[in-house]
């Protein structure tokens, strides 16, 4: 934990720097284009390459992951003007780091030239996470310029669903035959002098190419040289198909420790490989999805970007808001009435509602993990809702008796706390009813259940603790 704060300090401290720098920069440059002062033009020259070489110098001392944190944390005008420094060997790298909507900043101030020399930087696997932002006549371009395995490979990979294992696989294998001894394939890997990332184990395959096993690291390096591979391989190795969903990959990986895990086709042929850093890579990208779909928005948006742009990304599900706003609003104007006879029940019945929808809320972002995690399915369906009708139970009779007591204590009204204490618990038995049905329900009509999932909650407890609220207090109280 101290390690992680003091890597945030470090890069807060360089983010500074780097604002610094810009601000000096542009002051300076200011300054000196106001004055009138003979050759001109090559003074501003020269102040202004002197300005950018301290920038350009800080650039260069930090990682490719710093640099696009930096990115990400510039206005629009100062993030192109840092990316103009960044030296061309680099751009590659950095825009792999950087968010989607970042990306895509960055990629449309480059020209065709710019965006196919950043593609020569770049292994098969990266460039299909680049290639779908490119303009499509650089992505043809870019095809052209591959060999033919190489475009193979490309147009495989970004043939896949983002979600697919597929589209995650990389190309960079080392494979070994199994009837080699162990002291060969120690030359082999000599010879090579350098492995993939994350290489924990070889690919054992036939003369077609087919999967037979795979070779741990640590069993070629403590067992005796003169066995064979296949003596010494694993052949139930946890392997995946590219059609196979990612996240499903992912918990695999979680639950079995994987570092590297093969990919075959239908005919069991090695086709690629599974690597941790792309895998945490998916989980964080669908944590932060799941994040911005359950506040209701519908793709990641740049901190910085235009007006227009942020209203486009947001405006759905506010209108889905305003349309159940009004639908609540009706439901208390069908108690209008009562309201205006007990002038108590408006300022407490917020409380009902904001009570329900925090606790559906709560049983919302359970159901939604346990699906992502595998763990909620058909069968255990009716036993969850069970389990959360007894906790909204037992949580409706505490906190409504305590609320039921503080209104007593108000309005010195007996029936008004018994009115409470009742809505309370029947509000948050309703919103343990929708917290567990709207993401079974989103699922099972093939919908992400995390979008938006909040904004529907709200506006179901929000209505529905109005009328139980309202209707019970019409019913007792006058």
């Amino acid at each position: 934990m101290a390690e992680t704060q003091e890597s945030k300090e470090s890069l807060q401290e360089s983010l500074q720097q780097v604002v610094t720098l810009l601000n000096k920069h542009r002051l300076v440059e200011d300054l000196v284009h106001k004055q009138d002062m003979p050759k001109h033009d090559l003074v501003e020259s020269l102040v202004h390459k002197q300005n950018l070489a301290e920038l350009h110098h800080k650039l260069d001392e930090l990682h490719p992951a710093d640099v696009a944190y930096i990115l990400e944390a510039l206005p629009l005008e100062q993030r192109l003007a840092v990316w103009e420094l960044v030296k061309a060997e680099r751009d590659g790298e950095i825009l792999l780091e950087v968010s989607d909507a970042v990306r895509q900043t960055l990629i449309a101030d480059m020209d065709s030239d710019e965006l196919l020399a950043v593609a020569e930087q770049l292994d098969t696997d990266e460039l299909a996470d680049l290639a779908p932002d490119f303009p499509k006549d650089v992505l043809q371009e870019l095809l052209d310029s591959l060999d033919i395995q190489n475009r193979e490979r490309l147009q495989s990979a970004l043939g896949y669903a983002e979600d697919a294992v597929g589209a995650l696989m990389d190309f960079d294998i080392v494979t070994i035959r199994e009837d080699v001894s162990l002291e060969v394939a120690l030359r082999y890997l000599r010879r090579l002098g350098s492995l993939p990332d994350h290489t924990d184990k070889l690919f054992v395959v036939d003369r077609g190419g087919i999967l037979q096993g795979v070779l741990p690291l640590k069993r070629l390096v403590v067992k005796d040289l003169e066995l064979t591979v296949a003596e010494v391989m694993a052949e139930d190795a946890v392997m995946f198909h590219p059609e196979d969903e990612a996240a499903e990959a992912a918990q695999a990986f979680e639950r079995y420790d994987l570092v590297t895990a093969p990919v075959v086709d239908q005919h069991n042929k090695l086709v690629g490989r599974l690597t941790v850093d792309t895998v945490m890579d998916f989980i964080r990208e669908e944590a932060e999805s799941d994040m911005l779909s359950m506040a209701g928005l519908r793709e990641e948006e740049d901190l910085f970007a235009s007006v227009w742009k942020s209203v486009q990304n947001r405006w759905t599900w506010l209108a889905v808001n305003l349309i159940t706003a009004l639908i609540a609003s009706r439901v208390i104007g069908l108690f209008e009435g009562s309201i205006e006879k007990v002038v108590a029940l408006a300022a407490l019945m917020p409380i009902v509602a904001g009570i329900g929808g925090n606790s559906g809320n709560q049983t919302t972002t359970m159901i939604v993990r346990g699906l992502a995690l595998g763990h909620v399915t058909a069968h255990n369906a009716k036993s969850l809702l069970l389990k959360e009708l007894g906790v909204s139970l037992l949580n409706g009779l505490v906190w409504g008796s305590v609320l039921g007591l503080i209104a007593y204590g108000l309005y010195k009204n007996a029936a008004l706390g018994l009115v409470m204490t009742s809505a309370m618990t029947l509000n948050l038995l309703l919103s343990a009813v929708v917290g567990v049905m709207i993401p079974l329900v989103m699922v099972k009509l093939g919908r992400d259940p995390a979008v938006g999932s909040s904004v529907l909650l709200t506006a179901m407890t929000d209505s529905g603790g109005f009328f139980i609220f309202l209707g019970l207090a019409t019913i007792f109280l006058l």
